[in-house]
């Protein structure tokens, strides 16, 4: 617990959240890196308030435009008019400030999917219900001008996502460098339907009426295949910390590539499922070597096999997720990781 900053009150007074001659208490929450996030305890119950910050918390230099978070507004609102609940809900925005304040979701009622999967708790159905949300938000927004040009945020989907991720990562591996151009250019040019930009299982709570997507900063109209990828690099990733859970892990990959790719309606499956094989890759090795690693991925045989299959992958392009899988579940098994 800690004192609030003057700004955080003076914003929540403008927002009418905060009563006259209230003093709220205020606790840091964990968030990532991208912003500063508090629970609030008004005297109404307790709120949510996040924060952008111009520059992450990493290692790397990585900043940002703090205008990110309107845009992170405008896909909860989107995203909840397409699936209610799918997200918090939003109780006052103060852009000028860069914050907003959203509903407080208890831990006790909604845990967090990556505490689940790291403590082993590897539940298809509930990997099935991300595909399916998923996909009903891109489906939902899929061809439609209006929404293409609320999120056009080319730039800051630059910035804090193809950036740090795959030109970061082509410049510590310069061999690599042309084919993660490519999947830059080919992620930058395409344009279906909204995107979150950062759905990894740190972002999506368990909640009893099913996913909640949080943190929805690097918004942008773009490719959907890069949601899809995103996600699913990370299902690949947990078989590391945790060999003798891998196969649950392949399987919520594999329900969840599945049940999304049923409910894709806005282009061929052939072609979206490609975009994502061929993402995968890139951004297995991003999380290796790009500037925001993973930081259950430390011992060093561990790493070296994720950049063997990522490069394989890079330089022998895969067109199907089956091919994704194949080669990392033999990699798991030459490297002696395979349950």
């Amino acid at each position: 617990m800690t004192d609030a900053p003057t700004d955080l009150l003076d914003a929540l007074r403008r927002l009418r959240l905060l009563a006259a001659g209230e003093a709220p208490r205020l606790t840091p929450l964990p968030g990532g890196v991208a912003s500063d996030i508090w629970r609030v305890d008004l005297a109404g119950g307790p709120v949510c308030v996040k924060r952008a910050l111009p520059k992450l918390k990493v290692a790397a230099e990585w900043r940002a435009p703090i205008e990110r978070n309107a845009y992170e507004v405008a896909w909860i609102d989107t995203a909840n008019a397409i699936v209610p609940g799918v997200a918090p809900r939003i109780l006052g925005h103060d852009a000028a400030a860069g914050l907003f304040v959203m509903e407080f979701l208890d831990p006790a009622s909604y845990p967090l999917w990556k505490a689940q999967l790291m403590a082993q708790q590897a539940d298809p159905m509930f990997a099935m219900h991300v595909g399916h949300r998923l996909a009903a938000i891109h489906s939902g927004t899929a061809g439609k001008a209006d929404v293409a040009a609320r999120f056009a945020t080319d730039a800051i989907f630059h910035a804090i996502r193809l950036e740090p991720y795959l030109e970061a990562t082509g410049r510590d591996h310069p061999d690599l460098a042309p084919a993660l151009a490519a999947l830059v250019a080919t992620t930058a040019e395409t344009r279906r339907a909204l995107v979150h930009g950062d759905v990894s299982p740190k972002n999506i709570l368990v909640g009893p009426q099913g996913p909640v997507f949080l943190d929805a900063e690097c918004a942008w109209y773009g490719d959907p295949a890069f949601d899809l990828a995103f996600c699913l690099n990370h299902l690949l990733l947990k078989c590391l910390p945790h060999p003798q859970t891998a196969p649950n892990y392949v399987n919520c990959f594999n329900t969840l590539a599945n049940a999304y790719i049923g409910g894709v309606t806005w282009e061929a499956v052939g072609e979206i499922e490609r975009r994502t094989a061929r993402l995968l890759p890139g951004l297995l090795l991003a999380r290796i070597d790009g500037k925001s690693p993973v930081e259950y991925v430390t011992e060093e045989r561990r790493k070296t096999m994720v950049r063997r299959v990522a490069r394989h992958l890079l330089l022998a392009p895969p067109k199907q997720l089956d091919e994704v899988v194949e080669r990392w579940e033999a990699a798991l098994t030459e490297a002696g990781l395979a349950a």
